[in-house]
């Protein structure tokens, strides 16, 4: 037995990334330049589109010839036996960490920075997402070199897909045996998408060997846009001039937030809600303000079914769905959306005379529980369909008269009040209190849980008053986040004797 080693490539990639396309490039590149080559994949359906294992080695041909055989080649990655491992997104770097495929003596790691959230991220009551920034001190502490940006921007920013840019984030980290010519030539015989495939090559080679964005063609940030309609420039002045410096992000994205929910009045009545928050004694370091700025604008942008049906048609939302359905040119797209609107929802998006009679009407309200009580499929992808959506967005118009609206805004105030009541005795438990907005959100049966947790956290807040620690009732919310049902709530006001 020769004790010559085949390098060793591990690729991890998500359905319709090209993965595979990858995998047949360092194979075709392999044998057009004297290498035995050989691929696997292993497909996985266990979280959001599928991950797959894609598997290659490489083996020089000359040295199989002097050792006067063909050489043995693995089919799956071995934990500590990898040399280098390209991950096209920033959990599946993590991924390949956790099973022990990127290790400190020997592999190159090349991940983009980017994330795509999983099933159980975007399901959580709570924020689910795993921290970027813990993923990545992990990524870097267990590779022997880790190369790093966001692939799928560079990709976007060319035209092409993410597989190109890994191809040329690999050439650039120069840990195989081959030129960038070679590279090159081998996206040229593929012959399809070569153009861009190349311009992302490009500028993906430059960013693995140091450059910046600017220096790397294609990979730049998108300038943000200066807000030209004279009411909207009105409101970031008066953001910028009334307010600390540390709140305007939150600021900022709570009008542009509003504006687009509803109009300049409503993101006019968030910041003078926050003016009053602001003129609270300063007692802090300014966290309380960007707390409350960041969820009133959450609180105040509530769900309901205008909302719902303007975000289901926005051009944004057909151009992002069909990216991610991979569609081409010439092929048709057909969206539908399972809708199950419940006679409350529909009444709270009426005016509010109308909303209370139908709700308390006996036939009417009759014919539209028959008429919605199976739910509907509305293919927002057909005329008939979007113009459906396209009417319930248009109720907007009158969402400040509505019972939902009402009903809202006393909540909100009556949040408000209490922060602003706690803040003077005891800062760090307002923090705490204006995170609370974090148990309110969706709509449907899902408002419904989170209101209930709320009053109850709420509750017992009232009934502790001034000697509930702040830590007891971070510990309530995220408890009541835990689990949809309340019963990690309900033990942990047990434990604190606030039942």
């Amino acid at each position: 037995m020769s004790g010559a080693q085949p390098i060793k490539i591990a690729i991890l990639a998500m359905g319709g990334e090209g993965g595979g396309v990858l995998a047949d490039w360092i194979v075709d590149m392999g044998e057009a330049n004297g290498y035995v080559a050989q691929t696997t994949s292993v497909p996985g359906v266990a979280q959001r589109t599928g991950a797959t294992i894609y598997y290659v080695e490489l083996y020089p041909a000359a040295q199989a010839a002097a050792d006067g055989g063909q050489p043995v080649l693995a089919l799956m990655p071995l934990p500590g036996d990898v040399d280098v491992v390209l991950a096209s997104e920033l959990m599946e770097a993590g991924r390949a960490v956790q099973r022990g495929l990127v290790t400190a003596d020997r592999t190159t790691l090349v991940a983009s920075t980017h994330r795509v959230y999983s099933i159980a991220e975007k399901s959580a009551l709570g924020d689910g997402r795993v921290d970027s920034g813990e993923l990545l001190a992990h990524a870097n502490k267990a590779a022997k070199r880790f190369i790093r940006f966001d692939m799928q921007q560079a990709a976007e920013a060319s035209g092409s897909v993410i597989s190109a840019v890994l191809f040329g984030a690999l050439a650039g980290a120069g840990v195989l045996p081959f030129a960038r010519a070679q590279f090159e030539a081998t996206i040229e015989r593929g012959g399809v998408g070569v153009k861009p495939s190349l311009k992302a090559f490009g500028a993906a080679f430059l960013r693995a060997q140091g450059a910046t964005e600017e220096e790397a063609p294609g990979v730049a940030a998108v300038p943000v846009p200066q807000p030209k309609h004279p009411a909207v420039r009105a409101l970031v002045e008066r953001a910028q001039r009334d307010f600390p410096v540390e709140a305007h992000y939150f600021l900022l994205e709570g009008v542009r937030r509003l504006i687009d929910y509803q109009d300049t009045d409503y993101a006019g009545l968030y910041l003078d809600r926050m003016a009053a928050m602001a003129r609270l004694p300063a007692n802090d370091d300014g966290r309380l303000l960007r707390e409350t700025a960041r969820y009133l604008a959450l609180w105040m942008s509530y769900e309901d079914t205008a909302r719902v049906a303007a975000l289901k048609t926005r051009a944004t939302r057909f151009e992002r769905v069909r990216g991610e359905a991979s569609v081409k040119d010439g092929q048709i797209l057909a969206i539908n959306e399972y809708m199950h609107p419940r006679i409350q929802e529909i009444c709270e998006t009426l005016p509010g005379g109308i909303g209370r009679w139908l709700m308390n009407s006996g036939l009417p309200r009759k014919t539209v529980e028959r008429f919605t009580q199976h739910g509907r499929v509305i293919q927002t992808s057909s005329l008939r369909g979007y113009l459906m959506l396209r009417t319930v967005a248009a109720m907007k118009r009158w969402r400040r008269s509505t019972i939902r609206y009402g009903e809202e805004n006393q909540r909100i105030e009556a949040w408000l009040a209490r922060i602003a009541e706690t803040a003077l005795r005891n800062p760090d438990l307002a923090v705490e209190l204006a995170q609370c907005q974090r148990l309110v959100k969706g709509y449907s049966d899902t408002r419904e849980r989170g209101l209930r947790n709320y009053d109850t956290v709420i509750g017992a807040f009232q009934r502790a008053g001034a000697t509930l620690a702040p830590a007891t009732l971070r510990e309530l919310r995220d408890a009541a986040l835990a689990d949809e049902h309340g019963q990690k709530l309900q033990a942990a006001l047990a434990r604190h004797a606030l039942a």
